[in-house]
Protein backbone atom coordinates (compact mmCIF):
# COMPACT_ATOMS: atom_id res chain seq x y z
CA UNK A 1 0.00 0.00 0.00
CA UNK A 2 2.64 2.69 1.17
CA UNK A 3 4.34 1.84 -2.59
CA UNK A 4 1.01 2.95 -4.21
CA UNK A 5 0.50 6.38 -2.37
CA UNK A 6 3.99 7.01 -3.74
CA UNK A 7 3.09 5.86 -7.19
CA UNK A 8 -0.40 7.86 -6.53
CA UNK A 9 1.85 11.47 -5.09
CA UNK A 10 3.89 10.97 -8.29
CA UNK A 11 0.92 10.88 -10.87
CA UNK A 12 -0.39 13.67 -9.01
CA UNK A 13 3.04 15.64 -9.32
CA UNK A 14 2.92 15.25 -13.29
CA UNK A 15 -0.71 15.77 -13.34
CA UNK A 16 -1.73 18.35 -11.02
CA UNK A 17 -4.88 19.71 -12.26
CA UNK A 18 -6.23 16.26 -14.65
CA UNK A 19 -7.85 12.95 -12.66
CA UNK A 20 -6.49 9.74 -13.56
CA UNK A 21 -7.32 6.03 -12.51
CA UNK A 22 -5.33 3.43 -12.36
CA UNK A 23 -5.38 -0.61 -13.62
CA UNK A 24 -3.36 -2.83 -13.46
CA UNK A 25 -1.37 -3.64 -16.83
CA UNK A 26 0.86 -6.62 -16.25
CA UNK A 27 3.19 -8.37 -14.21
CA UNK A 28 6.08 -10.10 -14.62
CA UNK A 29 8.98 -13.22 -13.19
CA UNK A 30 10.27 -10.01 -11.30
CA UNK A 31 9.30 -7.37 -8.59
CA UNK A 32 8.28 -5.17 -11.22
CA UNK A 33 4.85 -4.43 -11.68
CA UNK A 34 2.94 -2.09 -14.31
CA UNK A 35 -0.33 -0.06 -14.72
CA UNK A 36 -2.54 1.93 -16.92
CA UNK A 37 -2.96 4.96 -16.50
CA UNK A 38 -6.30 6.70 -18.09
CA UNK A 39 -6.11 9.94 -18.34
CA UNK A 40 -9.02 12.28 -20.07
CA UNK A 41 -7.24 11.84 -23.54
CA UNK A 42 -4.71 9.18 -23.10
CA UNK A 43 -3.14 6.56 -21.43
CA UNK A 44 -0.01 5.88 -20.15
CA UNK A 45 1.77 3.14 -18.68
CA UNK A 46 3.69 3.63 -15.00
CA UNK A 47 6.46 1.43 -14.33
CA UNK A 48 6.78 0.35 -10.51
CA UNK A 49 9.83 -0.96 -10.11
CA UNK A 50 10.77 -1.21 -6.45
CA UNK A 51 14.77 0.14 -6.19
CA UNK A 52 15.98 -2.40 -3.62
CA UNK A 53 15.04 -5.07 -6.16
CA UNK A 54 14.85 -3.05 -9.18
CA UNK A 55 17.19 -0.67 -11.20
CA UNK A 56 15.40 1.59 -13.94
CA UNK A 57 18.56 2.79 -15.15
CA UNK A 58 19.71 0.01 -17.64
CA UNK A 59 15.59 -0.01 -18.86
CA UNK A 60 16.32 4.08 -19.63
CA UNK A 61 19.32 3.48 -21.79
CA UNK A 62 18.14 0.59 -23.67
CA UNK A 63 14.66 2.14 -24.46
CA UNK A 64 17.41 5.13 -26.05
CA UNK A 65 19.47 2.26 -27.65
CA UNK A 66 16.57 0.25 -29.79
CA UNK A 67 14.37 3.62 -30.76
CA UNK A 68 17.90 4.99 -32.26
CA UNK A 69 17.57 1.68 -33.65
CA UNK A 70 13.89 2.41 -35.62
CA UNK A 71 12.18 -0.14 -33.53
CA UNK A 72 9.16 0.86 -31.89
CA UNK A 73 9.75 0.78 -27.97
CA UNK A 74 8.19 3.02 -25.18
CA UNK A 75 8.90 6.48 -24.90
CA UNK A 76 10.13 7.37 -21.17
CA UNK A 77 8.06 10.18 -21.02
CA UNK A 78 8.90 10.69 -16.82
CA UNK A 79 11.75 9.16 -14.50
CA UNK A 80 11.50 8.99 -10.51
CA UNK A 81 15.06 6.84 -9.91
CA UNK A 82 15.34 7.71 -6.48
CA UNK A 83 11.45 6.11 -6.08
CA UNK A 84 11.78 3.45 -8.94
CA UNK A 85 8.50 4.87 -11.07
CA UNK A 86 8.97 5.09 -14.87
CA UNK A 87 6.12 6.81 -17.14
CA UNK A 88 6.06 5.34 -20.38
CA UNK A 89 3.68 5.37 -23.78
CA UNK A 90 1.69 3.06 -24.05
CA UNK A 91 1.91 0.04 -26.46
CA UNK A 92 -1.32 -1.38 -26.43
CA UNK A 93 -2.93 -4.07 -24.38
CA UNK A 94 -2.65 -6.87 -26.83
CA UNK A 95 0.67 -9.02 -27.41
CA UNK A 96 1.80 -11.67 -29.69
CA UNK A 97 0.46 -14.21 -27.72
CA UNK A 98 -3.08 -13.36 -27.47
CA UNK A 99 -3.37 -11.91 -31.48
CA UNK A 100 -1.54 -15.82 -32.56
CA UNK A 101 -3.84 -18.00 -30.45
CA UNK A 102 -7.11 -19.49 -32.25
CA UNK A 103 -8.22 -17.79 -35.25
CA UNK A 104 -4.95 -15.27 -34.98
CA UNK A 105 -2.92 -17.58 -36.16
CA UNK A 106 -3.44 -16.74 -39.80
CA UNK A 107 -1.66 -13.76 -38.85
CA UNK A 108 1.84 -15.66 -37.85
CA UNK A 109 3.61 -14.79 -41.31
CA UNK A 110 3.41 -10.87 -41.14
CA UNK A 111 3.56 -11.08 -37.31
CA UNK A 112 6.68 -12.77 -37.21
CA UNK A 113 8.56 -11.28 -40.40
CA UNK A 114 7.87 -8.15 -38.34
CA UNK A 115 9.64 -9.09 -35.93
CA UNK A 116 12.64 -10.56 -37.45
CA UNK A 117 12.63 -7.66 -39.23
CA UNK A 118 12.52 -5.42 -36.07
CA UNK A 119 15.39 -7.93 -34.91
CA UNK A 120 17.81 -7.33 -37.89
CA UNK A 121 17.13 -3.25 -36.66
CA UNK A 122 18.52 -4.08 -33.54
CA UNK A 123 21.19 -6.09 -34.55
CA UNK A 124 22.74 -3.84 -36.79
CA UNK A 125 22.63 -0.83 -34.69
CA UNK A 126 25.07 -3.12 -32.19
CA UNK A 127 28.19 -1.88 -30.80
CA UNK A 128 30.46 -3.28 -28.56
CA UNK A 129 30.55 -1.58 -24.89
CA UNK A 130 27.03 -0.02 -24.75
CA UNK A 131 25.43 -3.45 -23.02
CA UNK A 132 26.90 -5.81 -20.53
CA UNK A 133 28.98 -9.08 -22.42
CA UNK A 134 27.05 -12.28 -22.37
CA UNK A 135 30.19 -13.98 -21.11
CA UNK A 136 31.07 -17.73 -20.39
CA UNK A 137 29.95 -16.88 -16.91
CA UNK A 138 26.86 -15.44 -17.22
CA UNK A 139 25.96 -18.59 -19.65
CA UNK A 140 26.94 -20.59 -17.44
CA UNK A 141 25.33 -19.24 -14.22
CA UNK A 142 22.14 -19.55 -16.22
CA UNK A 143 22.36 -22.86 -17.13
CA UNK A 144 23.38 -24.13 -13.92
CA UNK A 145 19.86 -23.09 -12.67
CA UNK A 146 18.41 -26.61 -14.45
CA UNK A 147 20.60 -28.71 -11.81
CA UNK A 148 19.69 -25.98 -9.02
CA UNK A 149 16.07 -25.25 -9.52
CA UNK A 150 14.67 -28.08 -11.93
CA UNK A 151 16.41 -31.28 -10.65
CA UNK A 152 17.06 -30.65 -7.14
CA UNK A 153 14.28 -28.97 -6.40
CA UNK A 154 11.66 -29.86 -8.42
CA UNK A 155 12.50 -33.63 -9.48
CA UNK A 156 13.99 -33.70 -5.81
CA UNK A 157 16.78 -35.60 -7.43
CA UNK A 158 20.50 -35.63 -6.42
CA UNK A 159 22.82 -36.77 -9.02
CA UNK A 160 25.11 -38.60 -9.29
CA UNK A 161 29.02 -37.81 -9.68
CA UNK A 162 29.03 -39.73 -13.31
CA UNK A 163 25.47 -38.11 -13.99
CA UNK A 164 27.01 -34.62 -12.71
CA UNK A 165 30.08 -35.16 -15.04
CA UNK A 166 28.28 -35.32 -17.60
CA UNK A 167 25.73 -32.24 -17.32
CA UNK A 168 28.88 -30.05 -16.69
CA UNK A 169 30.18 -31.49 -20.00
CA UNK A 170 27.13 -30.77 -21.95
CA UNK A 171 26.82 -27.38 -20.57
CA UNK A 172 30.71 -26.55 -21.15
CA UNK A 173 29.93 -27.90 -25.12
CA UNK A 174 27.12 -25.77 -25.58
CA UNK A 175 29.13 -22.63 -23.52
CA UNK A 176 32.01 -23.11 -26.17
CA UNK A 177 29.09 -23.07 -28.94
CA UNK A 178 27.27 -20.29 -28.49
CA UNK A 179 30.46 -18.39 -27.53
CA UNK A 180 32.09 -18.61 -30.56
CA UNK A 181 28.78 -17.54 -32.48
CA UNK A 182 28.75 -13.66 -33.87
CA UNK A 183 27.56 -10.85 -31.30
CA UNK A 184 24.76 -8.74 -31.59
CA UNK A 185 22.56 -6.51 -29.18
CA UNK A 186 20.55 -9.58 -27.21
CA UNK A 187 17.26 -8.41 -26.05
CA UNK A 188 16.87 -11.85 -24.33
CA UNK A 189 13.49 -12.56 -24.04
CA UNK A 190 12.18 -11.66 -27.66
CA UNK A 191 9.33 -13.96 -27.27
CA UNK A 192 5.14 -13.58 -27.86
CA UNK A 193 4.51 -12.03 -24.22
CA UNK A 194 6.89 -9.43 -25.17
CA UNK A 195 5.86 -8.52 -28.53
CA UNK A 196 3.07 -6.14 -28.38
CA UNK A 197 0.46 -5.90 -31.99
CA UNK A 198 1.18 -1.80 -32.34
CA UNK A 199 1.72 0.23 -35.27
CA UNK A 200 3.99 0.17 -36.16
CA UNK A 201 4.71 -3.86 -35.20
CA UNK A 202 6.00 -4.88 -32.90
CA UNK A 203 5.80 -2.72 -29.81
CA UNK A 204 8.76 -4.27 -28.11
CA UNK A 205 8.74 -4.62 -24.17
CA UNK A 206 10.78 -5.84 -21.11
CA UNK A 207 14.16 -5.24 -22.64
CA UNK A 208 15.79 -3.99 -20.00
CA UNK A 209 18.16 -7.38 -19.34
CA UNK A 210 19.95 -7.06 -22.69
CA UNK A 211 23.15 -7.96 -23.23
CA UNK A 212 26.21 -8.08 -26.10
CA UNK A 213 26.06 -11.62 -27.04
CA UNK A 214 25.10 -14.44 -29.42
CA UNK A 215 23.43 -13.41 -32.68
CA UNK A 216 21.18 -16.35 -32.65
CA UNK A 217 20.10 -15.94 -29.40
CA UNK A 218 16.41 -13.52 -29.55
CA UNK A 219 15.43 -16.33 -32.42
CA UNK A 220 15.75 -19.11 -30.16
CA UNK A 221 13.58 -16.79 -27.88
CA UNK A 222 11.14 -16.17 -30.89
CA UNK A 223 10.26 -19.34 -32.50
CA UNK A 224 11.38 -21.86 -29.62
CA UNK A 225 8.83 -19.83 -27.37
CA UNK A 226 7.92 -21.14 -24.32
CA UNK A 227 4.05 -20.23 -24.30
CA UNK A 228 3.05 -20.99 -28.01
CA UNK A 229 4.12 -23.96 -30.76
CA UNK A 230 4.49 -23.83 -34.65
CA UNK A 231 5.15 -26.54 -36.95
CA UNK A 232 8.85 -26.75 -37.49
CA UNK A 233 7.86 -26.48 -41.80
CA UNK A 234 6.76 -22.93 -40.43
CA UNK A 235 9.75 -22.05 -37.74
CA UNK A 236 12.31 -23.15 -40.54
CA UNK A 237 9.98 -21.12 -42.93
CA UNK A 238 10.20 -17.95 -41.07
CA UNK A 239 13.81 -18.58 -40.21
CA UNK A 240 15.50 -18.87 -43.73
CA UNK A 241 13.44 -15.33 -44.36
CA UNK A 242 15.55 -14.05 -41.12
CA UNK A 243 18.70 -15.32 -42.28
CA UNK A 244 18.39 -14.25 -45.97
CA UNK A 245 17.27 -10.49 -44.54
CA UNK A 246 20.25 -10.91 -42.08
CA UNK A 247 22.90 -11.28 -44.98
CA UNK A 248 21.45 -9.31 -47.53
CA UNK A 249 21.90 -6.91 -44.35
CA UNK A 250 25.71 -7.33 -43.79
CA UNK A 251 24.86 -8.89 -40.32
CA UNK A 252 27.50 -11.66 -39.17
CA UNK A 253 26.14 -14.37 -40.11
CA UNK A 254 27.05 -18.02 -41.42
CA UNK A 255 26.79 -17.63 -44.98
CA UNK A 256 25.60 -21.68 -44.43
CA UNK A 257 21.90 -22.18 -43.62
CA UNK A 258 22.77 -25.54 -42.06
CA UNK A 259 25.81 -23.88 -39.39
CA UNK A 260 23.47 -21.07 -38.61
CA UNK A 261 20.46 -23.75 -37.96
CA UNK A 262 22.91 -25.22 -35.40
CA UNK A 263 24.06 -22.48 -33.78
CA UNK A 264 20.45 -21.53 -33.62
CA UNK A 265 19.44 -24.91 -32.13
CA UNK A 266 22.30 -25.31 -29.65
CA UNK A 267 21.38 -21.91 -28.66
CA UNK A 268 18.12 -23.08 -27.92
CA UNK A 269 19.49 -25.67 -25.50
CA UNK A 270 20.96 -23.21 -23.63
CA UNK A 271 17.95 -21.24 -23.18
CA UNK A 272 15.67 -24.21 -21.95
CA UNK A 273 17.97 -25.23 -19.28
CA UNK A 274 17.93 -22.11 -18.02
CA UNK A 275 13.73 -20.92 -18.63
CA UNK A 276 13.56 -24.78 -16.91
CA UNK A 277 15.31 -23.51 -14.00
CA UNK A 278 14.12 -20.33 -13.93
CA UNK A 279 10.32 -21.58 -13.94
CA UNK A 280 10.82 -24.21 -11.35
CA UNK A 281 12.33 -21.39 -9.45
CA UNK A 282 9.67 -19.02 -10.02
CA UNK A 283 7.18 -22.29 -8.25
CA UNK A 284 9.46 -23.27 -5.94
CA UNK A 285 10.90 -20.22 -4.31
CA UNK A 286 8.05 -17.45 -5.41
CA UNK A 287 5.46 -19.41 -5.57
CA UNK A 288 4.35 -18.67 -9.01
CA UNK A 289 2.61 -21.98 -10.22
CA UNK A 290 1.23 -20.61 -13.27
CA UNK A 291 4.78 -21.11 -15.04
CA UNK A 292 4.49 -25.23 -14.61
CA UNK A 293 2.10 -25.59 -17.11
CA UNK A 294 4.68 -24.07 -19.90
CA UNK A 295 7.47 -26.74 -18.95
CA UNK A 296 6.43 -29.68 -21.01
CA UNK A 297 6.83 -27.69 -23.85
CA UNK A 298 10.22 -26.41 -23.04
CA UNK A 299 11.01 -29.51 -22.02
CA UNK A 300 9.99 -30.94 -25.30
CA UNK A 301 12.11 -28.04 -27.13
CA UNK A 302 15.45 -29.41 -24.71
CA UNK A 303 14.71 -33.14 -26.31
CA UNK A 304 14.04 -32.27 -29.69
CA UNK A 305 17.47 -30.78 -30.33
CA UNK A 306 19.66 -33.01 -28.27
CA UNK A 307 18.38 -35.71 -29.91
CA UNK A 308 19.58 -34.38 -33.48
CA UNK A 309 23.31 -33.86 -32.31
CA UNK A 310 25.46 -36.50 -31.27
CA UNK A 311 27.62 -34.07 -28.76
CA UNK A 312 24.13 -33.67 -26.96
CA UNK A 313 23.21 -37.37 -26.59
CA UNK A 314 24.82 -37.75 -23.57
CA UNK A 315 22.38 -34.84 -22.56
CA UNK A 316 19.40 -36.74 -23.38
CA UNK A 317 20.14 -39.76 -21.99
CA UNK A 318 20.65 -38.11 -18.65
CA UNK A 319 17.53 -36.46 -19.36
CA UNK A 320 15.65 -39.83 -19.71
CA UNK A 321 17.06 -41.13 -16.65
CA UNK A 322 15.92 -38.31 -14.70
CA UNK A 323 12.54 -38.35 -16.17
CA UNK A 324 11.71 -41.79 -17.90
CA UNK A 325 8.23 -41.15 -18.06
CA UNK A 326 8.68 -38.19 -19.94
CA UNK A 327 10.99 -40.35 -22.49
CA UNK A 328 7.63 -42.78 -22.96
CA UNK A 329 5.28 -39.56 -23.29
CA UNK A 330 7.29 -37.92 -25.62
CA UNK A 331 5.36 -34.75 -24.95
CA UNK A 332 3.70 -34.88 -27.59
CA UNK A 333 1.10 -31.49 -28.34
Amino acid sequence: MERQQLLNNWLVSLYPEQPYSLAPASADASFRRYFRATLAERTLIVMDAPPQHENCVPFIHIAQLFGAAGVHVPQVLAQNLEQGFLLLSDLGSTTYLQALSGEGAGNARELYGAATDALIKIQLASREGELPNYDKALLLREMRLFPEWYIAKHLQVTLTAKQSATLETALQRIAQNTLAQPRTYVHRDYHSRNLMVTAPNPGILDFQDAVYGPITYDLASLFKDAYIRWEEADVLDWLIRYWEGARKAGLPIHADFGDFYRDYEWMGVQRHLKVLGIFARLSHRDGKDGYLKDMPLVMDFLRRACARYIDLKPLLRLLDELEPQAQQMGYTF
